[in-house]
C-alpha cells in the first residue's frame, strides 16, 4: 500500500489526505528554546542583569522587540512546509516571565492564532522558565502543575533549577498530556553534571508513571532541551526510550529524535559537534493504528535556511542573538524541533 500523503490545500490547512481517499486532520507539536528571551527590567531576585539596558548585553528595548519579532517569526514557520499554520501547541524554555510571553504571543505574527499560555515560575537562578503556549481553537487543558527538580551540588547546597510542566488537556476531543523540560546544562563538563540530568530523567519517569497508574492508556508527549543526546543514560537508561518501533513493549516510550540524532541531524552546535537536545518522546500508543484519536506521523528539526548563520567563524551554526560576545540580533542558538500527529476525518 503506498502510503504518501498529499496534503489538501483549500482553506483547510489542518486536512491531509493520502491516495486512497483516506481523509485526516493533522495537528503539529513543537518544542523551541528561545535562548534567553528577557524582557529588559532588571529583576532583584534572579541574576538578569545582563539583559537590562545598562548590564554587560546593553539589553535595549529596541534589541528586545526585535528578539521578539524573530521567535514570533520562527513558530510562525514552524511545519508550514506541510500545514498551513503555526504549531497547535509549543513547549518554550529560557523565556524569563509571563511579560515576554504574553508580548510573545501578542506579536502581529501570532495574534490571529489566538494562544494561550501555561506557565510557573522556576526557582532557577537566572530566572528562566518553561512554559506550553496553545492554540485556544485546538486545545483545552484540563490540569496543570510545575513539578520541583531538587538537586544539591557537591557541597550539599541547594542547586535550584527549573521546573518540569505538566499540562494534561483535550487536543479537539482527545485526552493527551504534555510535560515541557529543560534539564540541567553541561556546565562543569559532561560527565560531571550527568547526575543532574539523571535525576531529572528520574523525575520525568516518575511523572509519567504516576499519569500511567491513573490512566494505563493515557497519551502522554515529554518534551524539551534536555542537555543530553537521544542514546545517552538519562533517556536510554533511565527512561528506557526506543528508537525502533519494534523494540517498543506496552508503556514504554518512543523516541524519534534517536533515528535523527543518528543520520547526524542536530538541533545545536558547539565546537564543530553537532548535538540533539531538543527532543520529543512519547507513549508508544501514539504509534497503535487500530487506536482511535491522533497517532504519530514523522518528526523533524525546523531548519529553515535563515535560521542559520551565513558567515563568519560561526557559519554553519544556528544564527544566535548573541556569538563571541556580540550582538548579532539572530534567533536562538537551538534550532525548533516538532512532530506532527494525524487521525482520520469520519
Amino acid at each position: 500500500m503506498n502510503r504518501r500523503l498529499f496534503f489538501l490545500t483549500l482553506f483547510i490547512p489542518f486536512i491531509i489526505f493520502s491516495q486512497k481517499g483516506n481523509t485526516y486532520k493533522i495537528r503539529t507539536i513543537a518544542f523551541y528554546n528561545v535562548e534567553n528571551l528577557f524582557d529588559i527590567e532588571n529583576d532583584s531576585l534572579t541574576f538578569d542583569d545582563d539583559r537590562t539596558p545598562e548590564g554587560k548585553d546593553q539589553w535595549t528595548k529596541e534589541k528586545y522587540h526585535r528578539k521578539i519579532e524573530n521567535i514570533a517569526k520562527v513558530i510562525s514557520d514552524i511545519g508550514r512546509t506541510h500545514v498551513r499554520t503555526s504549531p497547535d501547541l509549543i513547549g518554550l524554555c529560557e523565556i524569563e516571565n509571563m511579560t515576554v510571553l504574553e508580548d510573545l504571543i501578542n506579536h502581529p505574527s501570532l495574534q490571529k492564532m489566538d494562544y494561550r499560555i501555561i506557565h510557573f515560575d522556576s526557582p532557577d537562578e537566572r530566572g528562566i522558565d518553561v512554559a506550553l503556549i496553545y492554540k485556544h481553537s485546538a486545545f483545552l487543558p484540563t490540569s496543570f502543575q510545575s513539578r520541583r527538580l531538587l538537586l544539591r551540588n557537591e557541597a550539599g547546597e541547594r542547586d535550584y533549577t527549573r521546573d518540569q510542566l505538566v499540562v494534561g488537556g483535550l487536543l479537539d476531543d482527545e485526552q493527551i498530556y504534555c510535560i515541557v523540560n529543560h534539564w540541567p546544562s553541561r556546565s562543569g563538563g559532561e560527565q560531571r553534571s550527568k547526575p543532574n540530568r539523571l535525576a531529572a530523567a528520574t523525575l520525568n519517569k516518575k511523572i509519567i508513571d504516576s499519569i500511567l497508574k491513573q490512566d494505563s492508556s493515557a497519551k502522554i508527549i515529554s518534551m524539551g532541551d534536555l542537555n543530553d543526546d537521544p542514546v545517552d543514560d538519562s533517556l536510554k537508561k533511565i527512561l528506557n526510550t526506543q528508537g525502533k518501533k519494534r523494540k517498543l513493549e506496552e508503556n514504554t516510550l518512543f523516541n524519534p529524535m534517536e533515528k535523527l540524532y543518528k543520520k547526524g541531524v542536530g538541533s545545536l552546535a558547539y565546537r564543530d559537534k553537532w548535538n540533539l537536545f531538543d527532543q520529543l518522546f512519547f507513549t508508544a500508543n501514539f504509534l497503535d493504528q487500530k487506536q482511535e484519536g491522533y497517532r504519530f506521523w514523522k518528526a523533524n528539526v525546523f531548519t529553515a535556511p535563515y535560521l542559520f548563520t551565513q558567515k563568519g567563524p560561526y557559519k554553519g551554526y544556528p544564527f544566535r542573538t548573541y556569538a563571541g560576545g556580540n550582538y548579532t540580533g539572530g534567533y536562538s542558538d537551538h534550532f525548533p524541533v516538532y512532530l506532527f500527529l494525524i487521525k482520520p476525518v469520519q
